[in-house]
């Protein structure tokens, strides 16, 4: 492989990284300022006409098809750090608990402090048992993939989603979402989290069996994304992207089309009055992974280009410095919309959301590539690294252990 295309490789993996949190930024704004229940109840906060239309157009086209990306990338990232931990001669398994283990640790920290909507607990979970799928082969993380979207697939044929209780709709639900109107949007930091934590959004209303139905099967529409993503690196799907070029456009040609599809029944159909049609719940267990995957080989194809679009160089920057964004759009958000900021919670509207998730995304853009020219690294990248290794340069320490010739560590047959 060619220099040039190494380096295109690389900057493919940050840009894809960048594009993930742009969407994520821009579905979570409706967590921020609608709450995780209550950003699928439009019509408790008074929310029609135009924006109700483009609150349709958000949960079709980007709620629940870009955090699988980062999904993806996160598999993806998993077999590239466990090739350079090899090429240092050191334990791939060993270093990358190390590293689930911190990652847990700040979402913990994020869930606790912060905001409910927090994914790096759940990934730091998962990542011990991907750990089970680190050294197989190719073609086994394919099989057990789409076993898995199958499985997904089957849930979803019921008249709703079965793995996302916010589809719940309850006495209790509803009571839960208007009371939470109230404190979030004027609530101090303490009477925040205290809602947070004791207020109780399903009641004596939510069957047990279902919970557990919930925790088991909530994989089904996670871990095939993160296996597809160490499938991705171990075959070298993004390796040459000009050579790729007509293979990610059939994909994304296939797969774009059917993921909206799902997407718009599970989403139109019960507005329309036909929640009870039969898989109706397969948008949301199946259709986001399926766009979400259309979209990765569509943003792939902008690197198999010619010429290179400015734009990228943006994306690349925050690909970079993920973590670190992924957080401060938490900070950003709950002080703009919690009551111990500007108390935008449930008043701004879901256009004038999307606007200011776009105009954070633009912030971050200028910064990341203005960070990066003053240091390669983000702060929590670094702490990461820092840990992973136990260096303080967050570098692999080299091994002092010598190798052994071929003839030295040859059997004695004499």
């Amino acid at each position: 492989m060619s220099l040039s295309t190494s380096k295109k490789r690389i900057q493919l993996i940050d840009g894809l990284r960048g594009f993930s949190l742009f969407g994520i930024v821009l579905a979570n704004m409706l967590v921020f300022q609608y709450g995780m229940f209550g950003q699928s109840k439009p019509q408790l906060f008074g929310i029609d006409g135009a924006d109700l239309a483009f609150h349709s157009f958000l949960f079709i086209t980007v709620v629940g098809s870009f955090m699988p990306i980062f999904a993806f990338m996160f598999g993806f990232g998993m077999i590239q750090l466990s090739g350079r931990l090899k090429s240092h001669e050191l334990r791939p398994k060993c270093h990358l608990a190390r590293r689930f283990l911190l990652l847990l640790v700040i979402g913990m920290l994020h869930l606790t402090f912060l905001w409910e909507g927090d994914v790096l607990a759940f990934y730091g979970v998962l990542g011990f048992f991907l750990l089970m799928f680190l050294n197989r082969k190719p073609k086994t993380l394919l099989i057990w993939a789409i076993l898995l979207l199958i499985g997904a697939g089957v849930l979803g044929l019921s008249a709703s989603n079965p793995l996302d209780p916010a589809t719940i709709m309850s006495s209790q639900m509803e009571k839960y979402i208007i009371q939470s109107q109230d404190v979030f949007s004027n609530g101090s930091y303490s009477e925040i989290q205290d809602f947070t934590r004791n207020a109780d959004p399903f009641g004596e209303e939510l069957d047990e069996t279902f919970v557990l139905l919930v925790l088991l099967s909530a994989p089904l529409t996670t871990v095939p994304m993160f296996l597809l993503g160490m499938r991705a690196a171990r075959i070298g799907t993004f390796n040459d992207p000009r050579l790729m070029r007509l293979s990610y456009l059939r994909r994304a040609a296939i797969l774009i089309p059917i993921g909206l599809l799902l997407k718009a029944y599970g989403v139109l159909a019960p507005q329309l009055g036909a929640e009870g049609l039969f898989g109706i719940g397969i948008g949301g267990s199946l259709g986001g992974t399926l766009l979400a995957l259309g979209y990765i080989y569509a943003f792939a194809l902008l690197y198999a280009r010619d010429s290179r679009l400015s734009l990228l160089d943006g994306f690349e920057a925050v690909g970079r410095l993920s973590l670190t964004n992924y957080l401060m759009q938490s900070v950003v958000c709950t002080t703009i919309f919690y009551g111990y900021g500007l108390g935008l919670f449930g008043h701004a509207g879901v256009f004038i959301g999307a606007v200011i998730a776009l105009a954070l995304y633009g912030i971050q853009l200028l910064l990341s590539a203005l960070y990066l020219k003053k240091s390669p690294i983000g702060p929590v990248e670094y702490i990461l690294r820092v840990w992973t290794y136990l260096t303080w340069n967050g570098k692999p320490r080299k091994n002092k252990r010598p190798r052994q010739s071929s003839r030295e560590s040859a059997p004695n047959v004499n």
